[in-house]
């Protein structure tokens, strides 16, 4: 089935890798959920060696607004975003994770209340409530989260949350480095623009695992924290030219 040539209002990124049992369940839940909106969806296909491929192709059939975006091997979770951000043709993006964990049932929300806040509001997060993973891994963030907000001074609470809404131009525009995602609050406040936050239910993991860890980006996150503020204290204001 052939895909529409008109360009959708909204697209839904979703990175994913090795998320085969996972696919199916959440596209049925973010057409529930857009019901009525001009939408397509774009998997970023992160380099998987199970049959997330082939359940996608198999889908694709189904759903006309489907598609699907490939990496040859992993690139990780900022570099699927980004590409699924450059292939969308919609000037509206939400992303959600693959793994069911992200409730697309507030993708309505984070639209509306970036629509409403444009062009001021640069960004709308989400921002999770009732956590479902291990004790352990709650307490990472929360320590991961107080250092970046007192280094960046960012005002968000929980950057993990793979909830957004932002425009597609402004989000091309951004510095782009591995780990970009994590600090997407920050790059959009160096911009000049407000964020927004939804407060979002988390669920448990449909099926398999995380393909994430924490320590095994550790060192990488603090250099990129560096990184993202040297950025943020090099802004300069853009002069105003006009010709007399």
């Amino acid at each position: 089935m052939a895909i529409p040539s008109k360009s959708p209002a909204v697209s839904v990124v979703v990175p994913v890798r090795n998320e085969a049992g996972n696919i199916a369940p959440l596209i049925g839940e973010i057409a529930a959920a857009l019901e009525g909106v001009d939408f397509e969806v774009v998997y970023v296909n992160d380099g998987s060696t199970d049959a997330t491929a082939a359940e996608l192709g198999k889908l694709k059939l189904v759903y006309p607004w489907l598609r699907q975006i490939r990496h040859a091997e992993s690139c990780g979770q900022s570099a699927a975003v980004r590409s699924g951000v450059i292939a969308a043709r919609a000037p509206i993006i939400v992303t959600l994770d693959g793994d069911g964990q992200n409730d697309p049932a507030f993708l309505p929300r984070l639209v509306e209340q970036l629509l409403a806040g444009l062009p001021r509001l640069g960004l709308v997060a989400g921002q999770r409530v009732g956590r479902k993973a291990t004790g352990f891994k709650r307490f990472q963030s929360r320590i991961a989260n107080a250092v970046r907000g007192a280094v960046l001074r960012d005002g968000t609470r929980d950057t993990g949350c793979g909830l957004k809404a932002f425009p597609r131009d402004l989000f091309l525009g951004l510095p782009y480095f591995d780990g970009l995602h994590r600090f997407l609050p920050a790059l959009v406040k160096r911009e000049g623009h407000d964020i927004g936050y939804v407060d979002v239910v988390d669920r448990p993991r449909h099926s398999g695992r995380s393909n994430y860890g924490m320590w095994d980006r550790l060192w990488v996150g603090i250099l990129d924290l560096g990184g993202v503020w040297w950025l943020i204290r090099r802004r300069r204001r853009v002069p105003q030219i006009s010709e007399e």
